[in-house]
């Protein structure tokens, strides 16, 4: 068979009586179940008014619901997934940037706004006996065409340095290509089962825990939200070979591992995964004596279609502190004029390939910016390549702050606090943290004679913010550094601030 160029061609990888995925419970999924269930879903997308690169919102819990309406929505159109821990507010501004026309959510959910234009849809069912319903009552369902590999399958937004995050549009043919990549470099087979851990609104979970897996036959075990009380309960149950995480997950995993020495030694882990942020060097170590599994980290961002570079397996060489090769795309690292550097030197490091989203929607100021003339992106990150080809990064450029995987724009969060009638300037940076790698804190300036405290700051942040966002550390200052040419610089301020 020639490669899968979209979710559906993907999804015929399974044999029909193979299973693909399993729930909370004990109940387990066929191939030909999931396909008819995301069949009969999509159908169901489609006569609700959903055609070809219409925006879908998801906001679902992670399980079994979850995964076979995200591949329904991108089957009919395009799946929008979002955090379901974030407020009506952020909410209904994404509805609005992503032109949404459908949301679907679990029947009772209570943050979802009524936004002009946009249906709300109840996922109704469990395990994969599942129905879309409106106001109560079955979505009749509608044919329709298969997909284009051209067409867009998923929308994400990513967190940038402005006050509202970026739209990344990828296509079926971006994501069929790298669930392929990650699926070689892991060497994936009908044999292995996935636990997934990550959640399904992130591109780690979305393209590593789910496509690549379903791209080489293989099974899914998708018991619910990531629980460190029940993983070794769940790795147990479901015979996992694998599993992909952030580090703030393994070290949770490791937290609990003593006291599960029995499961443990009745579990068969091929490998363990780890990506979306920097993995401290003893979490390598720990995990792998844990498991006796070799401790895979990959390097990967939305905007490629998560996976960029990997470590190989054994007997693959790993080196110590890098991230490992390309993996299905190509990957330099450029000076600031956009040159190629060679082996050795620090730059930024840059990718392209067909895993590459084609530009950010309706942003060609940051498309400028991020694209070169030769085609390729500018990831935003600092690194160098050794004379093997494996990337070792050294820091960032962006000012993006990235607590534990989940990504926080500090420009967002700097506006709520802005509307405090006390405030009259606040910074939001990251500040380092021992199990997060990072985490969100905030340098704000009263008006004079204004009382504030922390608390206030932190609650309203609380009030128009998912919980990941709200500053676990506020500091009152008479004034915030800036650098040589009067430029407010979130990077560093941690330690200008005497905090780091």
């Amino acid at each position: 068979m020639p490669p899968a160029a979209t979710v559906p061609e993907l999804l015929a990888a399974g044999a029909a009586d193979a299973l693909a995925l399993q729930g909370a419970g004990g109940r387990d999924a066929t191939y030909a179940d999931l396909r008819a269930t995301v069949d009969a879903l999509a159908g169901q997308l489609r006569g609700a008014g959903i055609s070809a690169n219409e925006r879908v919102a998801l906001v679902l819990p992670n399980g079994p619901g979850m995964a076979a309406a995200f591949l329904a929505a991108a089957t009919a159109g395009t799946a929008a997934p979002l955090n379901p821990r974030y407020r009506e507010e952020e909410l209904s501004l994404s509805f609005q940037e992503l032109g949404v026309r459908v949301v679907v959510a679990a029947p009772d959910a209570e943050e979802i706004p009524a936004v002009p234009g946009v249906r709300r849809l109840d996922l109704q069912g469990d395990g994969l006996d599942l129905t879309l319903t409106e106001n109560g009552q079955p979505v009749p369902s509608a044919p329709g065409p298969p997909p284009s590999p051209g067409d867009v399958a998923l929308v994400l937004q990513t967190s940038g340095t402005t006050s509202r995050p970026k739209t990344v549009p990828l296509t079926h043919a971006n994501l069929a290509v790298s669930a392929a990549n990650i699926a070689e470099s892991l060497a994936l087979t009908a044999a292995d089962r996935c636990l997934m851990v990550m959640p399904l609104f992130h591109i780690h979970g979305l393209i590593a825990g789910l496509l690549a897996p379903f791209s080489a036959g293989g099974a899914i075990a998708c018991p619910g939200d990531f629980n460190a009380f029940r993983f070794f309960e769940w790795l147990e149950a479901f015979e996992a070979t694998w599993y992909t995480a952030v580090p703030t997950m393994h070290q949770l995993i490791l937290s609990r591992a003593s006291r599960q020495a029995e499961t443990i030694a009745r579990t068969n882990l091929r490998f363990v995964r780890s990506s979306s942020a920097p993995l401290p060097p003893v979490v390598l170590e720990r995990i792998e004596e844990t498991f006796g599994a070799p401790m895979i980290e990959a390097y990967g961002m939305t905007e490629a279609t998560h996976q960029m570079a990997a470590q190989p397996l054994p007997p693959g060489l790993r080196k110590p502190g890098s991230v490992g090769r390309a993996t299905g795309i190509e990957l330099a690292i450029l000076d600031p004029a956009g040159d190629l550097l060679p082996s050795g030197e620090r730059g930024e490091v840059s990718i392209r390939g067909a895993s590459v989203t084609a530009g950010y929607e309706a942003n060609p100021e940051a498309n400028a910016d991020a694209f070169t003339d030769a085609g390729w992106f500018r990831t935003g990150d600092e690194g160098y390549l050794d004379e093997d080809g494996y990337l070792f990064l050294t820091g960032r450029l962006k000012e993006l702050i990235n607590r534990g995987g989940e990504k926080v724009a500090p420009r967002e969060v700097e506006e709520v606090i802005l509307r405090h009638p006390a405030v009259r300037q606040a910074v939001c940076f990251a500040l380092p943290h021992a199990t997060l790698g990072e985490d969100v804190a905030a340098a704000v300036i009263r008006n004079d004679g204004a009382e504030l405290g922390e608390a206030a700051v932190r609650d309203l942040c609380g009030q128009h913010l998912a919980p990941f966002k709200v500053p676990r550390t506020v500091v009152f200052v008479d004034e915030i550094p800036v650098g040589p040419t009067g430029k407010l610089q979130r990077i560093g301020l941690a330690e200008r601030l005497g905090l780091a």
